[in-house]
């Protein structure tokens, strides 16, 4: 394919433009963003990750920092005969809140769609425990088997107990109204 006409021409170096800075920033940007927050904000760009690490109390390699005994013919025998003097930590703030995050419960992702607690609702008030006859309701679109129906509503108790049982309530409510 034809180059563009008068696009050939030879870069010539800008003078006006800071290289140091350009390099920075282009490693800057290539590094990668690290997820976690806490070592995010206690991390120093101008030390290598195993001193970074260090600092916080974390282990750069798990093998190393939780070694596996060697054993012999049976007999156990302590790896190289090292011992492994403290390290100190710096920054133990970062191992803190790190702990603290991973102790608070965890929130509950999963939730039920309106349109099949919709369904699940209309076919228990329209037909209460008869499977055969909710398979065979107008508003089964996806055709539904009785036992597919039954394991969906099986969800909705397990997931929504407590609107389950307000519901089944109102039902009888009902039902009590109309006698």
């Amino acid at each position: 394919m034809p180059k563009a006409k008068g696009k050939n021409r030879r870069q010539k170096y800008s003078y006006n433009l800071n290289r140091k800075r350009l390099y920075r920033s282009a490693r800057r940007r290539a590094a990668p963003r690290i997820a976690c927050s806490h070592i995010r904000h206690a991390w120093d760009p101008s030390k290598s990750v195993a001193q970074n690490l260090a600092e916080m109390g974390l282990a750069e390699d798990p093998n190393k920092a939780v070694p596996i005994p060697k054993k012999l013919l049976g007999m156990e025998v302590e790896s190289d005969g090292r011992k492994q003097g403290k390290k100190i930590v710096r920054k133990p703030y970062v191992v803190n809140e790190m702990e603290y995050e991973a102790s608070l419960p965890e929130k509950k992702s999963n939730t039920l769609s309106r349109d099949l607690i919709d369904y699940v609702r209309y076919m228990i008030q329209n037909h209460g425990e008869n499977y055969k006859q909710m398979a065979l309701d107008e508003k089964n679109y996806y055709q539904d088997t009785p036992k597919q129906i039954k394991r969906k509503i099986n969800v909705y108790k397990n997931f929504c107990p407590e609107e389950y049982k307000d519901f089944i309530a109102s039902l009888k409510q009902e039902k009590m109204d109309v006698q």
